[in-house]
């Protein structure tokens, strides 16, 4: 297949494919003295990517490409951002030299697929690097590529990456090279990454939070290492699939009530656009402990803080979310391989109900 992102379209393309472009952009202009305006790039499936070429600037014995990050439609925090490739051709043992500059990441953790020290590009996107590049090598040349992300260790702080140990920066990503709209994929991905470093930490029991909301209620209630919290989003299904592949035993849930009440109905996308029965649901609970008139304004409350204090004013506030987590576990072990244990808190971080 054929990807021309010349013309504006809904698919984007990753880091990795980014840094594939200018280093080709940067070998034909050292070895054919070539300036381009786009260039042709293979992902490691063979489809063709023609990426547009920013800049091309020589600096001595070097050059300088820039490449604009095109996400296309899918809401990317590295959109529109400058890819910049620094390389030099010289003599010496045909292959490609790639090294991380200011803004590629460092990697602090086991667990990774890139090893503790390194720098953060991931050997599917080098490959595919590496794979534009030799063919158009003689035996005698060395191609060395310098990558910078000007503004990788700004962008680094919004993402996943500083609690997964990846440092100063950001990471070279892309297993097909192309960012296919409104796809979660290489979110979910990204997420799984956390269950291998808490594995290659040597922590048995994990601990699943919706956010970095429940990451810090989790530290705070539990005095436990960040390195063993998960962060799921919205994508428990996935991540407990994931965590019983790779044989996680025992899994404590904590989360603000509004997600992890979902889960006691056997919803395992807590995104609200897949599923918003939060009311019902606390409404079903609450109905064992509450008299009519009372259930009736569970059902129409506005936000779950506001179901939250008609409990606890009737007084209900514990047995209707102990009851919740209990089911919570109840269903989770029905499903997976795993001992569960469940916390559900307010806003502030108060426990609400729990069962362990």
């Amino acid at each position: 297949m054929i990807y021309d992102f010349r013309k504006k379209q809904k698919f984007g393309y990753t880091t990795g494919s980014c840094v594939a472009a200018a280093s080709l952009a940067a070998l034909f202009y050292l070895k054919f003295n070539k300036i381009v305006d786009y260039i042709e790039v293979f992902n490691l499936d063979g489809d063709k990517l023609i990426i547009p070429i920013e800049k091309i600037e020589r600096l001595g014995d070097k050059v300088r490409v820039t490449v604009i990050k095109d996400a296309g439609e899918d809401c990317d925090i590295t959109n529109g951002i400058e890819i910049v490739v620094e390389a030099k051709l010289k003599k010496g043992d045909k292959g490609v030299v790639i090294k991380g500059g200011k803004g590629v990441g460092i990697v602090t953790k086991d667990g990774l697929p890139v090893k503790k020290g390194e720098k953060a590009i991931n050997p599917k996107p080098k490959e595919m690097i590496i794979n534009n590049l030799i063919k158009y090598l003689d035996d005698n040349e060395t191609f060395e590529i310098e990558i910078i992300i000007p503004k990788g260790e700004e962008l680094a702080k919004k993402t996943l990456n500083p609690k997964l140990g990846i440092v100063k920066g950001l990471s070279i990503l892309g297993t097909t090279g192309i960012v296919k709209p409104m796809s979660n994929e290489a979110y979910k991905k990204s997420l799984v990454s956390q269950i291998d470093v808490a594995l290659a930490s040597g922590f048995k029991h994990l601990i699943f939070v919706p956010g970095n909301i429940g990451l810090r209620m989790a530290k705070k209630l539990l005095n436990c290492s960040e390195d063993q919290i998960v962060i799921v989003s919205n994508f428990w299904g996935y991540m407990l699939d994931k965590a019983e592949e790779k044989g996680v035993k025992e899994i404590t849930i904590l989360g603000h009530a509004g997600k992890i009440i979902k889960l006691a109905a056997g919803i395992y996308n807590t995104h609200s656009k897949v599923a918003d029965a939060r009311n019902e649901i606390l409404t079903a609970y609450s109905s064992l402990f509450l008299e009519k008139e009372d259930i009736k304004k569970v059902l129409y409350a506005n936000t779950t803080e506001e179901v939250i204090k008609l409990l606890e004013d009737k007084n209900v506030l514990k047995d209707v979310f102990n009851l919740i987590a209990k089911r919570v576990v109840e269903r989770a072990e029905e499903k997976w391989n795993i001992k569960f244990k469940c916390i559900i808190v307010d806003l502030k971080g108060n426990i609400l109900g729990e069962k362990t």
